[in-house]
């Protein structure tokens, strides 16, 4: 069974790890036992621990899960070099990467947080001859993208990476305003939730278009929300969202 190295120990790394734990075998290098222990308990497998200080990457498959800002200090106190590193990071670049921790390749990865559910959106890009590893290796979170460029991966990580948060806040929204109306809390939030758990599967083969033309009748309910909708300005809302998101990875970068 091929092992996989986390660096790092966070709610990411946890999540991906999740999706492994059945196909590989899990090592985990942290800062302190006491957090890998804590890991391994959440995790409900066991692993091998190890402390980051002087930890020996040699020809290792790596999943990078350290924050942006480390990648200097984490670089310094790793020693070998790795086969292939996966990067979680946002807005870290391959050329970052290949400088500071001197892989023979590596692949910028963006999962989000379905990946904790096995129904990640993971986008790719990098080493092209890992292409096929890194979408097997990420498929185990859920679905994975191959990305011809950086900047590709960059709006991805606006839409996929930071989507859940948007979806959330409409989601929180929409029960709000049955709430408004006279719904109980319990009630709208049981509805919205059955309303997304449809709409995900609708969406998989039916344009967003059609989807809402289905809907939305001459006159009738569905078309005076939506207008209200447009009047709020909530396609512009998401639109700008992207490019707002989009223009801090590529700062970050």
């Amino acid at each position: 069974m091929q092992t996989i190295t986390f660096i790092g120990n966070g709610n990411m790394a946890l999540s991906i790890a999740k999706g492994l734990r059945e196909s590989y075998k899990i090592e985990v290098v942290g800062r302190s036992f006491e957090k890998l222990e804590k890991f391994e308990k959440e995790l409900g497998v066991n692993i091998e621990k190890s402390l980051l200080d002087g930890f020996n990457i040699e020809q290792k498959t790596v999943l990078f899960c350290v924050k942006p800002s480390n990648v200097e200090e984490v670089a310094s106190i790793l020693t070998g070099r790795a086969r292939v590193i996966y990067s979680v990071l946002a807005g870290t670049t391959l050329k970052r990467l290949r400088e500071h921790l001197n892989p023979y390749a590596v692949v910028r990865c963006m999962p989000n947080l379905a990946a904790s559910v096995g129904k990640s959106m993971t986008t790719l890009t990098g080493d092209e001859i890992y292409k096929e590893e890194a979408k097997e290796l990420l498929g185990t979170i859920g679905t994975t993208l191959w990305l011809g460029s950086e900047k590709e991966l960059d709006i991805a990580t606006a839409l996929a990476g930071s989507g859940p948060a948007y979806l959330a806040l409409i989601a929180e929204a929409l029960a709000d305003g049955a709430v408004k109306e006279g719904m109980k809390r319990a009630d709208a939030m049981d509805v919205m939730r059955g309303l997304f758990d449809g709409f995900g599967k609708l969406i998989q083969d039916i344009h967003p278009a059609l989807l809402k033309d289905a809907v939305m009748s001459p006159g009738g309910t569905t078309a005076a929300g939506y207008g209200a909708l447009e009047e709020g300005g909530t396609r512009a809302a998401c639109i700008h969202a992207i490019e707002k998101a989009h223009k801090r990875a590529k700062e970050l970068s």
